[in-house]
């Protein structure tokens, strides 16, 4: 967007994932849950997902380039594919019968996938600033959807069949709000996406700014330090808990965003690689747990519909807030020129927001513990 003139709308661009996020996860979670078998829904929404962006770089350039129609379609693709996110985990946790030492290292080949795009479009293809990533990610999304017709089947629990379609406006999800704890853990989570949402439209311009070469194969570094986060993070949640996990990750952020903003100055490459290797940590350690941590409160009949709420709270409300924050203080505080100085100023607004966040977690958030899958959704406590 910014090699085609429309720098000034990237924020834009990732408020289709926020937007999608917010209204597709829980209602096709619902879907999921209460009417068809959930990986159909997962193959259907593949392939609406991987034809839209696919085609969506046709209105970027040429004689048909229309920025609407552009932000259109990509909104439209993450509609469709937002809710896979939620529906594949609910496949996972339908499977496995020890998530949280199971699921980190499933969740490792998403990590594989993730690289292995960063090095063949930046590394190989160098088609950073080009509609190839567009055209990739349609012909591999369409792949995937065909491809997830053929996972295990997963039915609708039993127990929502026969709500049918006036169900899908009734949800238990809710009850899970009335865990005190878990209220402090949806607003924690809230929060720390907000910064968060900071770091994947505007590294990379940082990164080009600062003379980095192939910003999106030098990103792919970060989805490198997953694997070892992945695999400790079973270790760390036996020996700490989610608090301290949880409390990790966003320390993680705010330790990112200061490197960036120490770095700016001197474009310091190497305080800027360590700030991207931070990655696994900041990720890992909130995300990945926290939809270990929503699994386990959750009953069996809600899974789709409970990993839709963190989807809903994180990508959605929290990354949304937050991509209209970081467009707005991008678009004031950097100006086309875009010194390092600026940039400097732009990196301590998310260090101090998310050094906030993590002390106010770390005070009011108590873990309970002793709690098993569906124990807080059955007890109401």
């Amino acid at each position: 967007m910014h090699a085609h003139g429309m720098a000034s709308v990237i924020y834009l661009a990732f408020m289709a994932s926020s937007i999608g996020s917010i209204v597709s996860p829980f209602f096709i979670g619902k879907v999921a849950d209460q009417l068809f078998p959930l990986q159909k829904v997962m193959g259907v929404m593949h392939l609406l997902s991987g034809a839209f962006v696919f085609c969506a770089p046709f209105f970027a350039e040429g004689p048909l380039t229309s920025v609407p129609l552009f932000l259109g379609l990509l909104l439209l693709h993450m509609l469709c594919y937002m809710p896979t996110v939620n529906l594949a985990s609910a496949t996972v946790f339908h499977i496995l019968p020890n998530r949280e030492k199971q699921f980190p290292v499933i969740r490792l080949f998403g990590t594989l996938g993730w690289i292995s795009a960063g090095v063949l479009l930046s590394r190989i293809l160098h088609a950073d600033s080009t509609a190839l990533p567009m055209r990739v990610s349609g012909i591999v999304g369409m792949i995937t959807g065909l491809y997830s017709f053929t996972l295990p089947h997963v039915p609708p629990a039993e127990s929502e069949q026969q709500s049918g379609w006036r169900g899908l406006f009734k949800t238990k999800v809710f009850e899970l709000f009335k865990s005190s704890s878990f209220v402090i853990f949806i607003i924690g989570l809230l929060l720390i996406s907000l910064p968060f949402a900071i770091y994947f439209p505007y590294t990379p311009v940082f990164l080009k700014k600062a003379d980095v070469a192939n910003p999106a194969f030098k990103l792919s570094f970060g989805q490198m330090s997953e694997f070892f986060f992945l695999l400790a993070l079973p270790w760390f949640f036996a020996r700490f808990g989610v608090k301290w996990v949880l409390l990790a990750g966003m320390l993680a952020w705010a330790c990112r965003y200061a490197l960036f903003a120490l770095a700016a100055p001197s474009s310091a490459s190497w305080m800027i690689l360590i700030g991207i290797l931070l990655h696994g940590c900041c990720y890992d350690f909130v995300y990945v747990a926290s939809q270990i941590y929503i699994d386990k409160v959750a009953s069996p009949a809600i899974r789709a519909q409970a990993q839709g709420l963190f989807v809903l709270v994180s990508y959605g409300v929290g990354q949304g807030l937050g991509t209209l924050g970081a467009g707005w203080i991008f678009n004031h505080v950097v100006t086309e020129e875009g010194s390092m100085q600026q940039w400097q100023i732009f990196w301590f607004v998310p260090l101090l927001f998310a050094s906030t966040v993590a002390v106010l977690f770390a005070l009011g958030f108590h873990e309970k513990t002793g709690i098993g899958p569906g124990r807080l959704i059955k007890a109401g406590h």
